[in-house]
């Protein structure tokens, strides 16, 4: 496992592997370097009915353990793989019950790495896929780029739970191209992408929704109501 703190570009070829990528900020893995026999199956955390982590309201779950690193990471805390408990039974069934609610448009993996940790999310989105079929959505972050997730070598595993999931937020957080304007991601390199579309066409394609803000929300309301005080007087 690479140790906390250091940075190391695994990949000595020029090959392609997304914007951004390599970049001195993260670790940058060769193709099928980390598995997930990395993974304890370990739950950092399970958080019900948000808006932030996708598009309506979502269950979200956070797995243990990243070796990307990436430097100003938010998440940094739950790099370890060991990191807070196990998953379980009475996690899932909760996670299912939740899910049904007619509200609920569907579940967000994140982490951690969640491709790194196949173990638990592959069967619990083909469970999804069972009960609930397309009415439900899934998306997930990955520091991976598409790129990186289609080279020869890479695990299968990971390919096998990216044909269940709907959206991919990919790619590293890079702290130099941190943007506050973008919608659910925080860097520039970062793209939301619409996955099976992009196995059909053979190549990345981004989310059709796609809406990224072009000023600070707060700052635009400062203004008018600024604006407002001014005319109330």
């Amino acid at each position: 496992m690479v140790q906390a703190g250091t940075r190391h570009d695994f990949v000595k070829t020029k090959e392609y592997r997304g914007p951004s990528v390599p970049s001195p900020l993260t670790n940058n893995p060769r193709a099928g370097q980390w598995t997930n026999a990395m993974s304890h199956n370990m739950i950092a955390d399970y958080k019900r009915f948000l808006m932030t982590d996708g598009e309506g309201i979502r269950c979200s779950l956070y797995v243990s353990g990243c070796p990307f690193h990436c430097e100003g990471c938010y998440n940094s805390s739950i790099w370890d793989f060991q990191a807070g408990h196990e998953y379980n039974e009475r996690l899932e069934a909760q996670i299912m019950d939740d899910l049904a609610q007619s509200f609920v448009q569907g579940i967000t993996f994140l982490g951690g790495e969640p491709l790194l940790n196949t173990g638990v999310l592959l069967p619990l989105a083909r469970k999804i896929r069972e009960r609930f079929g397309h009415t439900k959505d899934i998306w997930c972050w990955t520091g991976y780029t598409w790129e990186e997730l289609m080279r020869d070598g890479e695990t299968q595993d990971k390919l096998d739970l990216l044909h269940e999931i709907d959206i991919l937020v990919d790619g590293r957080y890079i702290k130099t191209l941190h943007d506050s304007l973008l919608q659910f991601r925080g860097s520039r390199n970062q793209r939301i992408l619409d996955v099976q579309e992009s196995f059909r066409q053979g190549k990345p394609v981004v989310w059709a929704k796609l809406h990224d803000q072009e000023r600070f929300i707060p700052e635009i309301y400062g203004k008018e109501r600024a604006a407002g005080e001014g005319d109330a007087s």
